[in-house]
């Protein structure tokens, strides 16, 4: 019988269309959340690359966007607070043969998953980091988080502002060592996925930061759309540009890749992978 070497499906078999990463499950994010055209767009990226939805895990920590898992058909785990990215890598050195994702928000990946970030940026595993980034933490109704800016006032926690700079993941990340960086707008769904599907393919550790307005918190992002610009060009792998452009950028250039290095992936080294029926009988009781 005549397979596709790629996915091992039968050539006489329908390709994956982006409704065969959706499960049952419906999500439940507010109406006008910038999410919901995340998971679209992730579905998209999926099926053009045409990967078997069992050999992709997706891997999350807390908060609305961490809600994803749920809502894909592929492997899921939905970790505490902060620790997607330990949980991702490990899994990833363990089963190299997944396509492993994680899916988390700006509160969740850089203020108690902050120390986790710089090391995976360093490490360089294999993975797709899809962060979220709306400014402000939705599921817990509305305080500051890291990339809020010092004088937002919305919150009743801060209501004159944090004073604190705030956090700048691209720029960390390009100097903690990630491997591929961009920033997208989920108002721009077909290009979302179309930067998805070259994190994906690109080799080491890749973070795409995701313009996602929470429409609840933050009813003012619904401005976004008017204010984001398209990159006039990526900037390949000139480290020195990218530096460049992010630190003199406003975080609301979009659409291409700002950086893509030549690290080779970080690895298990030779002979400490184990077959998974192997793995199975330590747990075996």
């Amino acid at each position: 019988m005549n397979t596709n070497s790629e996915s091992g499906r039968c050539a006489s078999q329908d390709p994956y269309d982006s409704d065969s990463y959706l499960s049952a499950v419906k999500p439940i994010w507010c109406p006008g959340c910038g999410d919901y055209s995340v998971l679209s767009s992730l579905t998209n990226a999926l099926a053009y690359l045409q990967l078997p939805p069992e050999q992709v895990a997706l891997v999350s920590g807390i908060g609305c966007s961490s809600r994803i898992p749920a809502y894909t058909n592929v492997y899921g785990f939905h970790g505490v607070h902060g620790r997607a990215l330990p949980v991702a890598t490990g899994l990833k050195l363990a089963r190299p043969d997944l396509t492993v994702l994680v899916a988390g928000g700006d509160g969740d990946g850089f203020s108690i998953g902050g120390n986790h970030f710089l090391h995976a940026c360093r490490r360089n595993v294999d993975l797709t980091y899809i962060i979220m980034d709306n400014q402000v933490y939705g599921m817990t109704k509305g305080q500051a988080s890291p990339t809020t800016a010092p004088d937002w006032k919305g919150s009743e926690l801060t209501p004159e502002g944090t004073g604190v700079n705030s956090f700048q993941p691209l720029v960390i990340a390009l100097a903690a060592g990630a491997n591929f960086i961009a920033r997208c707008f989920s108002g721009e769904p077909a290009n979302l996925a179309e930067i998805l599907v070259q994190a994906i393919q690109h080799p080491g550790f890749s973070v795409v930061q995701v313009l996602s307005p929470c429409v609840t918190f933050r009813p003012e992002q619904r401005q976004w759309k008017n204010l984001v610009r398209m990159a006039p060009e990526g900037l390949g792998t000139d480290i020195q540009a990218a530096t460049q452009r992010l630190m003199d950028d406003d975080g609301l250039t979009i659409g291409q890749v700002l950086y893509k290095g030549n690290r080779p992936p970080y690895r298990s080294r030779k002979g400490c992978e184990k077959k998974m029926s192997e793995l199975e009988m330590e747990f075996a009781l």
